[in-house]
């Protein structure tokens, strides 16, 4: 639908999106806890399928993987390295809520070509609400060409992929971690729309902060803490950095996990 849209319709169009099914959503209409909603992700057709997680597994991998990539990321335009986007798609997939430099990128896949067209193949990806990759946010704009952090819009991509189980994702600290991180980043990439909103991620030295949000003026950085107590250096720095910023903690120390998937992010964040 949108191939072609911004020229022959002008002016005489209007966006209504529907974002992946929210924690809310999926709790109230499936009877889900946190943690099964962060592992199983916002796609009710799938939710039937959780008892089987192999099949879930399955019907995620074949059924809209598999099937967004083919009949929609490319048939919104000309993609000359139709292999090259899906295991790029691959990678990312095992780099949820992690900075991926596009060296690391080159170096990995075969064929790659140049970080050009790695950007535009992520671009097609967000254009089809599947994967972000966010821009390092400096001064009042986003800057270009730098290394994206990779954000799934649905968790389900990550963990149907991964080819854990729930029960694993749980037992493993560093995975869930990502999966908590990715789930906050798909949460305000779901639920802040631009133009509007702006989302990137900030980083100097040894300092970052996991996303940015910025409205107009206004800029609040958000760090997510889901396990142990830990640092929160980065958020003085960038609070330094931008003066006129404001941060939130998401998770231990901060506003409950719980709270914040329930809660609407433009308000929480004060927007």
């Amino acid at each position: 639908m949108q191939k072609g849209l911004t020229e022959s319709l002008a002016g005489r169009f209007y966006m209504h999106r529907g974002p992946h099914w929210s924690y809310r959503e999926c709790r109230e209409a499936f009877g889900w806890n946190l943690e099964r909603w962060l592992f199983f992700g916002g796609y009710p057709g799938a939710a039937p399928m959780i008892r089987d997680e192999e099949a879930w597994r399955r019907y995620i991998a074949d059924a809209l993987v598999e099937t967004a990539i083919a009949r929609d990321v490319l048939s919104l335009q000309q993609v000359g390295k139709p292999m090259l986007l899906r295991h790029l798609f691959g990678l990312a997939a095992q780099h949820p809520a992690e900075i991926l430099s596009f060296n690391k990128m080159l170096g990995t896949l075969h064929d790659a070509g140049n970080t050009v067209t790695l950007a535009h193949y992520l671009r097609l990806l967000e254009a089809s609400f599947l994967v972000s990759g966010l821009e390092r946010m400096s001064g009042r704009d986003r800057r270009r060409g730098s290394s994206p952090k990779i954000v799934f819009w649905n968790n389900a991509l990550v963990s149907a992929l991964s080819g854990l189980t729930l029960a694993e994702a749980q037992e493993d600290p560093a995975f869930w971690g990502r999966l908590v991180e990715n789930a906050v980043g798909a949460h305000l990439l779901n639920a802040l729309s631009p133009p509007r909103f702006a989302i990137g991620t900030w980083r100097e030295r040894n300092d970052e902060v996991d996303y940015v949000v910025q409205a107009g003026r206004e800029r609040v950085g958000v760090e997510v803490k889901s396990g142990r107590p830990g640092r929160l250096g980065g958020l003085a720095a960038f609070r330094k950095r931008f003066p006129w910023s404001r941060v939130l903690i998401v998770g231990r120390e901060g506003v409950p996990l719980e709270e914040f998937f329930l809660g609407d992010p433009g308000s929480l964040l004060g927007l």
